[in-house]
């Protein structure tokens, strides 16, 4: 790299933090860390009446709950703040005159009704050279009368004057030379005087400029605004540190065509958002990755992989091996679709990298949501359950619905196992099994196992049935893991009574054994 690298991140304060969102943050940081640089946050809040309370708390949160570390910005402080852009107010303005003295901007009082009648008067309007003459502007009025409006408390815009007939180009890294005549361009706005903030255009060409951006990594919804920032950058005279650009694909439908959007997550039950999101407004309660169970390691592993590949067919990777592979060289031009199954795929391997103490301890509120309290049980108990059963699991939450019997006996029992595996003769071969099972003088999993089988052999009994039934009656359905392994943890005394128990609920006429 010819000059130290300094990316940001800078997401406007408008709501929560979409997925898309987090990946753009993610391939910032992965490019700056890749290359020994530094990661800003910037909080873009010029549009106060877009400005939602919490949504900065919310982003600063869910990076950090991400582990996609920021080095200096909102929260972190350094040498190039503030951070927030309605904290800049100052900075602007002097900017803002530059433009204006130079004849690259201009003032416009038009109203939003002057400029209503302006579009309905012309088809396909837009305030530019050929039009910008016939409007209340600067460049049209005497400048006693500017000047005697602004005094005044006229509300005005300012301007960028944008002449026709220029080759623009954007070099974007993942792209290449994109060249966009002028004349397509309008006069955008970089200042309003209501509020006495830029717009984002200015803002961010500023701000990229005093903190030392080097790459403006974003979305592919902002390369139509990239010549207007090239512009920029010429008329301030910045063009030696003009940022590169990258222009990351757009997040597509899981189905169909288009940007993934909350609707899509509502529709198929996956989440749009790192964290769950409160709206302060309407009070709906939106879900979140952390809070729906998958871990930050499987989040960003699964975001890495859309829209970019380390150029081999890797898949799991530690974000330090992310960091250490990735490049734009990788990264696709084309939208990615949201494979949202394969991020529970992600979520299930790295839960089975988890220790089982740690993972123990994740149960644990689960547990209390269903009416356990994990003081009943010790957490070595708890810490063999989830080792026998986690193999099955895509989430925490998942643990209960494998490993629940662990914690209660079985109250109803599985229809359609009652009428495959338990017939009439069924509980006479129960309290057989019972007088087995209390004669064994040691009831581990591998002493038990062997007498227990070699008795339905003697007595020509059907393996098949006899186990289940025993399942049947210890779980409360056919599923779990090795049987003996279950019956070990339980104990002889919790066994049997399960036992004894099943014997008296479970009726069936049906002799199947």
């Amino acid at each position: 790299m010819d000059r130290e690298v300094r990316v940001r991140f800078a997401p406007s304060p408008t709501g929560p933090l979409h997925i898309g969102g987090v990946r753009t943050a993610l391939y910032n940081y992965l490019f700056a860390r890749h290359n020994g640089g530094k990661m800003l946050l910037r909080i873009e809040d010029t549009d106060s009446n877009r400005f939602v309370p919490g949504a900065e708390d919310y982003i600063i949160e869910s990076l950090k709950w991400l582990g996609i570390k920021i080095d200096e910005g909102v929260g972190h402080g350094g040498e190039n703040g503030p951070y927030r852009q309605s904290e800049r107010r100052d900075i602007y303005r002097k900017y803002v005159k530059q433009l204006l003295d130079a004849d690259r901007a201009y003032i416009a009082f038009d109203t939003p009704e002057e400029l209503e009648a302006a579009r309905a008067a012309t088809p396909n309007f837009q305030y530019d050279a050929s039009t910008r003459g016939s409007m209340r502007n600067s460049l049209t009025m005497p400048a006693d009368e500017v000047k005697r409006l602004i005094d005044s408390g006229e509300k005005y815009v300012v301007r960028f004057k944008i002449e026709p007939g220029r080759a623009v180009v954007v070099d974007d890294l993942l792209r290449g030379k994109v060249t966009i005549k002028s004349d397509i361009l309008d006069d955008k706005v970089l200042y309003k005087s209501a509020d006495d903030l830029p717009t984002y255009h200015l803002a961010n060409i500023v701000d990229d400029h005093l903190m030392g951006i080097s790459h403006v990594i974003r979305g592919e919804e902002w390369l139509p605004s990239a010549p207007l920032h090239v512009l920029l950058y010429e008329a301030f005279g910045w063009t030696d540190t003009m940022p590169h650009f990258v222009h990351l694909p757009l997040l597509l439908k899981p189905d169909g065509k288009g940007k993934l959007s909350k609707r899509d997550g509502d529709r198929l039950g996956f989440p749009v958002f790192p964290l769950e999101w409160h709206d302060p407004q309407s009070g709906n309660i939106s879900t979140g990755y952390r809070e729906s169970g998958y871990l930050p390691e499987a989040v960003i592993n699964f975001l890495a992989l859309l829209g970019w590949n380390p150029g081999d067919d890797t898949e799991i990777m530690s974000i330090d091996e992310l960091i250490e592979k990735f490049s734009f060289e990788h990264c696709s031009r084309a939208g990615a679709k949201f494979a949202y199954e394969k991020g529970k795929w992600f979520n299930h391997h790295y839960l089975q990298e988890l220790d089982d103490a740690k993972l123990a301890e994740m149960f644990k509120p689960v547990l209390r949501e269903h009416g356990v309290n994990p003081d009943d049980f010790s957490d070595e108990y708890i810490t063999k359950v989830v080792g026998m059963v986690k193999g099955r699991i895509n989430f925490v939450k998942d643990l209960w619905d494998q490993a629940a019997f662990f914690f209660s006996a079985p109250t109803t029992y599985d229809p359609k196992a009652i009428k495959k595996r338990w017939s009439a003769e069924t509980p006479a071969i129960m309290n057989e099994l019972i007088d087995q099972l209390q004669a064994l003088p040691d009831f581990s999993s591998a002493a038990s196992e062997q007498p227990i089988l070699d008795w339905i052999n003697a007595n020509g009994y059907h393996m098949g049935n006899v186990m289940n039934a025993f399942r049947l009656a210890v779980v409360g359905e056919c599923k779990g893991p090795h049987m003996f392994d279950i019956t070990e943890l339980l104990g002889r005394d919790e066994t049997i009574s399960r036992i004894r128990t099943a014997i008296d609920r479970i009726k069936s006429d049906e002799p199947t054994v």
